[in-house]
């Protein structure tokens, strides 16, 4: 199911069923706001969006009203996280799913956000994005590949490409804003050739395991996997998370995957992903592409959960197309 797609002068609410907005810096706020303002779009914010405890966060109760009250107003048309975090998975079991889908609508954020996006659309078969959060919208500077691939996924329903970005930035932008590093080899990486086509499944690799045996957990059959992880992931917790992931009853019906550029901290050298990789008897033959641009470093694509991709990895070269149109 394909949620009608955003045009200016419709309303975007910015909801935290993660961490609050109380911890976005006021300027950041004003950025954000402002570049969606300028695009046409209305901003508009839940309630409890500024509700936190000594988690940063708010009650189960307030974050579930935000989100139901976000996709039960006819006005809104798109629902935005403020950030990711540690706990949306807490809310899951009291969503009403029924309701999100009778009121299908754009819902976008990644990271934390992982698990309710893929209860989503396991639950309802909403088509859910793994992409920028209304916190990145406060980005100053170097946001353009991220701005142009959001507009590209909820903007429209026509194919488009996943292009390896010119250059990416792994730095704390949120403390300086103007105290940037820009690298500029962008290029995506083949772990191993082929070409498939599949359903796009994924997001946070930590955060989508959380789902492991419950009824949220999306079928991974005849999927293109997407997974990353953030800085606090290494080889060994990495390595050990995927083969959780492909321990599920349906992983032997992967057709492809897309790994996400990792963060500097983690150290996951190309040698040791490479290692990984090849110690994965359940992929043999698989497609796999890395340093894809999704995730915890900048810029990302927008990526449909549910959606259709066709991937491409022969001889170095890459080829990731993204159909949304129902087949």
């Amino acid at each position: 199911m394909l949620a009608d797609r955003l045009k200016p002068g419709d309303e975007i609410r910015i909801i935290a069923p993660s961490r609050s907005m109380v911890i976005m810096k006021s300027e950041q706020v004003r950025i954000a706001e402002d570049r969606l303002n300028s695009l046409g779009f209305i901003v508009t914010y839940g309630k409890n969006v500024e509700a936190h405890d000594e988690f940063f966060s708010s009650t189960i109760e307030e974050r579930v009203e935000d989100l139901h009250d976000a996709f039960t107003d006819p006005n809104v048309k798109g629902v935005m996280t403020v950030t990711g975090g540690y706990n949306v998975n807490q809310i899951l079991t009291s969503i009403d799913f029924s309701l999100i889908k009778k009121n299908p609508k754009i819902f976008c954020g990644y990271s934390d956000i992982t698990a309710l996006s893929n209860a989503i659309y396991s639950k309802t078969g909403l088509i859910t994005y793994s992409g920028p959060h209304f916190s990145s919208f406060g980005v100053k500077h170097g946001f353009d590949y991220t701005l142009a691939g959001f507009l590209e996924a909820v903007t429209t329903d026509e194919p488009y490409e996943v292009e390896a970005s010119t250059h990416w930035s792994d730095d704390p932008w949120y403390l300086n804003q103007e105290d940037r590093t820009f690298n500029e080899d962008g290029k995506y990486m083949v772990l191993q050739e082929g070409e498939a086509e599949g359903t796009l499944i994924g997001g946070n690799l930590s955060t989508i395991n959380l789902l492991q045996g419950t009824e949220f957990m999306p079928s991974l059959k005849d999927c293109i996997l997407f997974i990353e992880d953030d800085e606090e992931s290494h080889a060994l917790t990495f390595d050990r998370n995927l083969q959780s992931l492909l321990h599920q009853p349906d992983a032997d019906a992967i057709r492809g995957i897309l790994i996400g550029r990792f963060q500097d901290n983690s150290q996951i050298t190309e040698a040791a992903l490479r290692k990984i990789i090849a110690s994965k008897k359940e992929l043999k033959g698989v497609p796999i592409i890395a340093n894809v641009n999704f995730g915890h470093v900048q810029p990302i694509a927008t990526i449909p959960l549910g959606g259709h991709v066709s991937i491409l990895a022969k001889q170095g070269e890459t080829e990731i197309f993204i159909d949304q149109r129902p087949k």
